[in-house]
């Protein structure tokens, strides 16, 4: 049985105060009829205040990228998976189509920062999903293929899997208020987790992947009903408090 995994992206949003207001307002939600595992992904900067927020509590911290090189060194402004672990995260999100979209960041980079992730002991959120032309194209299968495939197919992708959590994200559906359907949505769900069976089938059965576009209070249940849905990775909704703690609700 996998456990459901809700996690908040915060992206760049966020105030030392208005993060105190939200992360306290997540905190008394999160009553004992949650039982699925909870994650939030601020910015940078409050990585630390987050995470001194979160220490009585049994929500783990997460970062919303990291670099794709290990250790130290000099790479101005960048921060390492080895710094994001030190601050206490467990889960760090790569390949956000943010960050393929708006700073190029191409399916191998992406999977050089899925095995620094996994170097550093955290756990990839890794993000796949296509465009809204992809889809009208029919290209979706062959576009989250070579997303997936970018990791899967190197040394060591299978078992880096196995630490990992997927989130198929149709950039078409973030941000804009439309969603991909339930049954559209599990389809490409499926479809991914056959494809990892092609190379294991126990990782692929315990492989959480999350739904990433626009999931809010009102349409979780039903997304998360579907066979191959196990949770959800949450834009703007993680910004309320009382929309992220029914979302979390939904998924338990």
């Amino acid at each position: 049985m996998r456990q459901p995994l809700v996690a908040g992206n915060w992206k760049m949003h966020g105030t030392r105060a208005g993060i105190n207001d939200l992360v306290t307002g997540i905190k008394q939600g999160m009553t004992a009829g949650i039982t699925a595992e909870v994650a939030l992904c601020p910015p940078f900067v409050y990585v630390t205040d987050t995470g001194r927020m979160l220490a009585d509590s049994s929500i783990a911290l997460g970062a919303q990228n990291l670099c794709a090189e290990r250790g130290e060194g000099a790479y101005t402004g960048e921060v390492s998976g080895a710094m994001l672990k030190d601050a206490g995260c467990t889960f760090v999100i790569v390949g956000h189509s943010e960050r393929r979209a708006l700073y190029g960041e191409g399916d191998a980079l992406v999977a050089k920062k899925f095995f620094a992730a996994l170097a550093a002991g955290l756990t990839p959120i890794l993000c796949v999903g296509e465009l809204l032309g992809e889809r009208e194209r029919g290209d979706t299968e062959a576009v989250v293929a070579r997303q997936l495939d970018a990791v899967l197919l190197q040394e060591g992708g299978v078992a880096g899997l196995a630490q990992a959590v997927i989130a198929y994200e149709p950039v078409w559906a973030i941000g804009t208020g439309r969603t991909a359907t339930p049954e559209q949505a599990q389809e490409v769900h499926a479809y991914i987790r056959g494809r990892v069976a092609e190379h294991d089938r126990a990782v692929a059965d315990k492989l959480r992947i999350l739904y990433g576009g626009s999931v809010k209070a009102n349409n979780a249940p039903e997304l998360f009903a579907m066979a191959d849905i196990d949770g959800g990775l949450i834009g703007g909704a993680s910004l309320d408090a009382g929309q992220f703690v029914a979302i979390c609700r939904a998924a338990s």
